[in-house]
């Protein structure tokens, strides 16, 4: 479908990984007058064809000034806190963030008919019965789970039109982001450092760059729902991690393989998970990459990037 109807796109959490990746996809076009904001007060990358306002979405007024300022037809919400341990310790923070951040937006977009495009998790299910489609029951097991669930139901409950994806192990390279686990692991693998990775937690590692496509897509074609957007392979984290070795030419024995209750941590991991992505393939025209496709996609950005 045409995109010349969608004008304004407000893109927000800007100066993260998928907030870049989406910006620049974005900029490629012509279609869109482009506004990004962040928490930070400048932007991590100068795009110059895009305005970036400093704004935190736990503000109930800076959320409603940013909207009135920017007149978004519609907006794409990348910011959330994704540290599943610390959203366990710090719960309040986790929700104003992940939840508050998300209704304050929905309030402001509410006014103006403005569509929200928003990226859940699949933290939503326990893992136990994976992979899971959209329509299996929630149960998350972590409060940052309980937190995107929330948000979901925010949105599903709202009068403003919404898509959601579901993703889950996001990886990729943009300038000046906390490092993911793929940038992790070459960091250490480089170093010659030994790495401990869990062979019990199952699912799809999703390159960062497919998703924001599968968002911009979603926004063209104004779908509406709840979708499932993760990469082409179902592994588990290790075989994920063994994938990458051999991808940088890296040395995998330095990769040993342990269990998620080994690890102790704050938060509960669902397992056996993974998203079936059908719905989004047929529904969106997607080709999800694969595990060695993604690598060496990651691969040539940061040959790129000099890293």
């Amino acid at each position: 479908m045409n995109a010349v109807d969608v004008e304004r796109v407000l893109v927000v959490g800007s100066n993260g990984l998928l907030g870049q990746k989406v910006a620049e996809q974005l900029l490629r076009g012509f279609n869109y007058h482009v506004t990004l904001t962040s928490v930070e007060s400048a932007p991590v990358r100068e795009m110059p064809a895009a305005p970036y306002l400093q704004a935190d979405i736990t503000n109930r007024k800076a959320v409603k000034d940013l909207i009135a300022s920017v007149n978004p037809d519609v907006i794409i919400n990348c910011a959330a806190m994704t540290n599943v341990d610390a959203c366990e310790t710090e719960r309040e923070i986790a929700w104003k963030i992940n939840v508050g951040g998300v209704e304050h937006l929905i309030e402001a977009a509410r006014k103006r008919s403005t569509a929200i495009i928003h990226v859940s998790s699949d933290y939503v299910f326990d893992g136990k019965s994976g992979p899971y489609t959209e329509e299996d029951r929630p149960e998350p097991l972590s409060y940052y789970g309980k937190s995107k669930l929330a948000s979901e139901n925010a949105l599903r409950t709202s009068d403003v039109p919404f898509f959601v994806a579901r993703t889950m192990v996001l990886y990729g390279y943009a300038e000046g982001v906390k490092a993911n686990f793929a940038l992790w692991l070459v960091n250490s693998l480089r170093e010659g450092q030994t790495v401990r990775i869990v062979d019990d937690q199952i699912g799809n590692p999703t390159l960062v760059d497919d998703l924001a496509f599968g968002l911009i897509r979603a926004m063209e074609m104004k779908r509406r729902g709840i979708y499932n957007i993760a990469g082409k392979d179902i592994v588990s984290r290790f075989d994920f991690a063994v994938s990458l070795a051999r991808a940088f030419g890296l040395d995998a024995s330095l990769i040993q393989p342990i269990k998620t209750a080994q690890l102790n941590q704050p938060a509960a991991r669902p397992l056996k998970s993974g998203l079936i992505t059908l719905k989004a393939e047929v529904d969106l025209g997607l080709k999800l990459s694969g595990v060695e496709q993604g690598l060496a996609l990651l691969k040539s950005q940061l040959v790129r990037a000099g890293k």
